[in-house]
């Protein structure tokens, strides 16, 4: 999390019990992977735009507080607003947990603002686009914090040997998750005619469901996680205010970044590339409907796809890595991401299939290209340095892709055209592969004072 304390925490000693906890922290990826998928990825970003233009002037324009906005930028505008507010909250919420060692309420707190925000989706119909960024706002913000909180449990509940399995397997339950409330809402929308609902009713189901799903399955990692005692250091690096040391915790990190400039040149092109990975799987649904003329069938079945195909593809990229390298594979990923956007570009309107072949190659570059990018972050990060240096790592991941989505908004509402927009990414593909080619790896990983894998 953030580096309040000057030592880690210690895991629980006893197998059943660390094992009881492990089992607890996995069912939060499982409850929170649906706002992600159904919320996030497919229902909103369509259906928001739906409502943001039926508010909109015969100019197609919608005027929060007194901006003019275009309605097909709206949702990608909310987007970015989201992640500038978790970017504010992090360090505040960090600094209250390495300041009281208590994780758990703050998992609470964050999980069930979400959670209450995205069920309160089902009230958004009508022209109400100004409830609904409200909403989104709140949502996202709120599962970003939570994430962080999340994470932080990792070392406390998994001994070093067995952390990358117990990683893996949170992400697995992520995924299960995600595609089970999929497939259920697949049902639901392609049949609402038989359920007696209109298709905009169908939508604020699904959406609302995914609040209760995630606010539901929350109470099994606070039943059994527990929160740690805080020694005397830990609370000294906290005092001094709390909003304030979680700011200077993150500065002194970074500060320590610059003793070892090659760790920190990673994270600068992981920032640019991954803010690209983000942009694609937040706004490929608004692209699908609003450009491609696809329905929400097509776009429900084409996530689907995506979750399957990731975990056969952080599996193979891993296979690819151990004998290329970790570098080398990463670099190709996005050198695929990049032709994935210029298909996107190119892709012909109305032809599902065409979309799903799309749908295909993301899937199977997604999870690889942000599990390799972890895991090579790991061979930079100094002995000793773990937790700070992953806080800003996940920092990076959560609270800093707010560029890719301004500039997706940005290239809609200069232009009118989302295909403008989708190939507007290309640049932090082409940026981040650059960045990350200029890295020398080998010698990042020495400067760290780590050992060198046989291939990185």
């Amino acid at each position: 999390m953030t580096a309040g304390t000057t030592e880690p925490e210690e895991y629980a000693s006893d197998p059943a019990e660390r094992k009881r906890e492990q089992r607890g922290w996995y069912f939060y990826d499982f409850a929170c992977s649906v706002y992600s998928t159904s919320v996030l990825t497919v229902f909103l970003g369509p259906y928001l735009t739906s409502v943001a233009r039926a508010a909109a002037d015969a100019e197609g324009y919608v005027h929060p507080l007194g901006i003019p906005v275009r309605a097909g930028s709206l949702f990608a505008y909310a987007v970015s607003a989201s992640i500038v507010v978790a970017v504010l909250l992090m360090p505040l919420v960090g600094a209250i947990a390495d300041r009281t060692g208590r994780k758990k309420p703050l998992l609470a707190a964050a999980a069930y603002v979400g959670a209450t925000a995205t069920a309160g989706m089902f009230f958004l119909a009508g022209d109400q686009y100004l409830l609904g960024t409200f909403l989104l706002i709140v949502a996202n913000a709120s599962i970003s914090v939570s994430m962080v909180l999340y994470n932080a449990y990792l070392p406390q509940i998994a001994e070093p040997d067995e952390r990358d399995a117990v990683s893996s397997r949170g992400w697995a339950f992520g995924y299960t998750s995600g595609a089970l409330v999929l497939v259920l809402n697949l049902i639901l929308y392609s049949g609402h005619d038989s359920f007696g609902l209109t298709e905009g009713e169908a939508v604020r189901i699904c959406l609302a469901s995914a609040g209760v799903w995630w606010g539901a399955f929350t109470v099994v990692p606070l039943r059994r996680l527990r929160d740690r005692q805080v020694g005397p250091e830990g609370r000294e690096g906290a005092g001094g205010g709390t909003v304030g040391s979680g700011w200077r915790q993150l500065r002194a990190t970074l500060k320590d970044m610059r003793r070892h400039p090659l760790t920190l040149s990673f994270l600068l092109a992981y920032l640019v590339y991954n803010d690209g990975v983000q942009t694609v799987i937040s706004q490929a649904s608004v692209f699908g409907s609003e450009e491609l003329g696809l329905d929400q069938t097509t776009l429900i079945t084409a996530v689907l796809l995506v979750q399957v195909l990731a975990v056969a593809g952080a599996l193979g990229m891993g296979r690819l890595a151990r004998s290329y390298g970790a570098k080398r594979t990463i670099l190709g990923s996005l050198a695929v991401w990049t032709l994935i956007l210029v298909a996107g570009y190119l892709l012909p309107a109305d032809a599902p299939v065409f979309f799903f072949c799309l749908a295909a190659a993301i899937g199977l570059v997604l999870g690889g290209s942000q599990a390799l990018s972890r895991s090579l972050f790991s061979h930079l990060v100094p002995r000793g340095k773990e937790a700070e240096y992953f806080s800003a790592y996940e920092m990076s991941d959560r609270g800093l892709s707010w560029l890719g989505p301004l500039v997706f908004g940005l290239a809609y509402q200069l232009t009118g055209s989302y295909r403008d927009a989708i190939i507007s990414l290309v640049i932090f593909f082409v940026v981040g592969f650059v960045l990350l080619a200029r890295v020398p790896v080998r010698r990042a990983v020495e400067a760290a004072g780590n050992p060198i894998p046989d291939r990185i």
